[in-house]
């Protein structure tokens, strides 16, 4: 797996932020579906150890709030392409967690030009923390290659399925479970957000979303490549 160590992303994030998003008004978000943090702000994620919900709920508002503010620089699905760091190699530890939340605090200045604004204040640590959940939580580079064309064929019966075609649902739940299990994060976080993580919960429950599913396959597996 590869690791990036924050100095390292210390000396990209200077050499690589050419271009200043600080003219970009940072987009609220909603974060009440989240526990409290408290007012003083922590040095290490505390949605990463609190069960499957809240670490589920802090993925989903965390992509929104990725997307909104920070995709602009630092790439859609957390993917720099060059401009900024790959945040999803930032380790999902306290050492990480550290470095992130300084920068999302206080912003980053370069020769008197913001680079990056500083989000504390204006989206607080709730924001803070479910974003740093999504990032975190990102599939490394090429992990899901060798399930691909698997995937895209559970994407057609799903297809069929959600049109009233016959399938064994179970199967198909354990087999997208199963691949969720083997993708790899760039962070070391131990579950990846993966497109059959995602498919998997949509197809799970009573009301089984079978469209849904085969559009966030379809979806992802388009990003991949």
């Amino acid at each position: 797996m590869k690791t990036l160590k924050l100095t390292a992303l210390g000396l990209i994030l200077s050499a690589s932020m050419a271009h200043a998003h600080g003219d970009v008004a940072p987009q609220p978000m909603n974060t009440d579906a989240l526990p409290d943090v408290g007012e003083e702000w922590l040095t290490e994620n505390p949605y990463r150890s609190q069960g499957d919900e809240v670490w589920g709920a802090a993925v989903e508002i965390g992509d929104s709030g990725y997307n909104q503010n920070c995709a602009r620089c630092h790439g859609l699905g957390a993917v720099s392409g060059g401009l900024a760091p790959d945040l999803r190699y930032l380790e999902a530890e306290e050492f990480g967690d550290e470095w992130y939340v300084e920068r999302f605090r206080t912003g980053y200045t370069q020769n008197g030009i913001t680079k990056m604004p500083a989000f504390g204040e204006l989206l607080g640590q709730k924001a803070a923390w479910a974003i740093r959940t999504y990032i975190e939580t990102r599939p490394d580079d090429g992990e899901l290659d060798e399930f691909s064309d698997r995937l895209k064929a559970i994407r057609d019966e799903l297809q069929g399925m959600g049109a009233g075609a016959s399938g064994d649902r179970d199967a198909l739940l354990a087999e997208l479970q199963g691949i969720a299990e083997q993708i790899e994060t760039g962070s070391g976080a131990p579950l990846a957000d993966s497109v059959a993580y995602r498919a998997a919960k949509l197809i799970a429950g009573d009301s089984p979303d079978y469209l849904a599913a085969a559009e966030a396959l379809t979806i992802g597996l388009s990003a991949a490549h």
